[in-house]
């Protein structure tokens, strides 16, 4: 595997942790802006829909550069972005702060997730990119934590300067450990790159991604309330099984890896009909301890881990420009926005287990996604001779 794709591990770990931040210091932060608590859940909003909506837009514009030159141009934006969280003094510098970090957080994903694409033989693309989005898994393991622990013994500030040094290491291990490269894979030009977006099958591939990620964090979302309203667990036992939660979608996601690249579409059906199982069982049985973390961790080994098959799949798809890979890091983050939105909702009418059955539903429709796919590999099988074995597209 090249070292580039650990550095651009370490670049995606330092982006997440600060998209988490924010969740794990509300009431410090909101005493130090002087604003109410639900003021700084937006700031968590704003960051999700800078990224959903302002990613591609950057992506364009940083198209002309070469890869590497483009990622570290977004350190720079992410970095000043930190920067101006680590000092606001009020509640409107924080805002800007957090969608000028979302908005290069979203494109680094794309450029990022592309460039790892380049660099590695396409056997393998899928095992390299779950590397890469170990970060994102290490995010929520470790970054999270971490930020946390720095926010509450040295204030909130604090949190957001060490996300800072951490993506200063990110930055100079991407100058010195990532390739030059002049041209990305699949990148003529921007009429070429959104040329691609004319097939409707990549809007639908694009759409089993928004709801296998909806259909997760509908739960993961409310784990905390769930855990300890209904299942009877107390507060602080939930941090060590958010941990032990953690810890099971860097498993989950080194798994899928391994298979993401010749068994893309069955390893997709395979973890949502799973997902499905989880988030129903918990849903049912989320008042008995034990089988409430055993449906949480299972959700954490079949949920997010998909990220190596649905980026494999939308590459095979569409292709592995950067355009591409931002665009489906936006309907990524939509499946975060619907599935903690609308569980917020849905709690109101039928309690807290209510976003467990939505994570359910979420499911079925991404598994519904998936199935013409399923059917046309299948058919595909049973036919050998409707198969090309030379083309990588039918390797789904």
């Amino acid at each position: 595997m090249p070292r580039a794709v650990y550095v651009l591990a370490l670049g995606i770990f330092a982006m997440v942790t600060s998209e988490f931040v924010v969740a794990g210091l509300m009431p410090q932060m909101a005493e130090g802006l002087n604003v109410t608590v639900p003021q700084i859940g937006y700031l968590i909003t704003a960051f999700a829909v800078a990224m959903a909506a302002g990613g591609p837009f950057l992506t364009v514009a940083l198209m002309k550069l070469p890869p590497r030159t483009a990622l570290l141009t977004l350190f720079v934006i992410f970095l000043a972005g930190n920067v101006l969280a680590a000092t606001a003094t009020g509640y409107s510098l924080m805002l800007a702060a957090r969608i000028i970090t979302g908005i290069a957080s979203q494109a680094f994903f794309g450029v990022g997730i592309s460039m790892c694409a380049q660099i590695t033989r396409p056997e393998v693309r899928g095992r390299a990119i779950a590397v890469a989005m170990n970060g994102l898994m290490l995010g929520t393991l470790l970054g999270l934590p971490l930020s946390t622990l720095v926010g509450e013994h040295f204030g909130w500030r604090a949190a957001f300067w060490t996300i800072t040094g951490i993506t200063v290491i990110a930055a100079l291990a991407t100058l010195l450990g990532v390739p030059r490269i002049e041209r990305a894979e699949g990148r003529g030009g921007f009429r070429e790159e959104i040329g691609v977006f004319k097939k409707p099958k990549l809007w639908l591939v694009l759409s089993t991604s928004t709801f296998i990620i909806g259909a997760t964090f509908s739960a993961f979302s409310y784990f905390n309330p769930v855990l300890t309203e209904v299942t009877g667990f107390s507060t602080g036992t939930v941090p060590f099984l958010l941990i032990a939660y953690g810890a099971a979608t860097v498993v989950g996601n080194t798994v899928v890896g391994r298979f993401a690249d010749r068994h893309t579409v069955p390893v997709l059906a395979l973890g949502l009909v799973l997902n499905l199982a989880f988030l129903t069982a918990f849903a049912l049985l989320a008042d008995l301890p034990a089988p409430a973390v055993v449906c949480m961790m299972g959700i954490g080994l079949v949920g997010v881990t998909m990220n190596p098959a649905m980026v494999t799949r939308v590459q095979r798809t569409g292709n592995a420009g950067p355009l591409v890979n931002t665009v489906h890091t936006s309907f990524i983050t939509l499946g975060v926005i619907l599935g903690s939105s609308i569980g917020a909702v849905v709690i109101d009418a039928w309690g807290l287990r209510g976003p467990l059955w939505l994570g359910a539903v979420m499911a079925v429709i991404g598994l519904a996604t998936v199935l013409p796919d399923l059917v046309r590999r299948s058919a595909s099988v049973a036919d050998p001779a409707t198969v090309r074995p030379s083309a990588p597209a039918e390797r789904v």
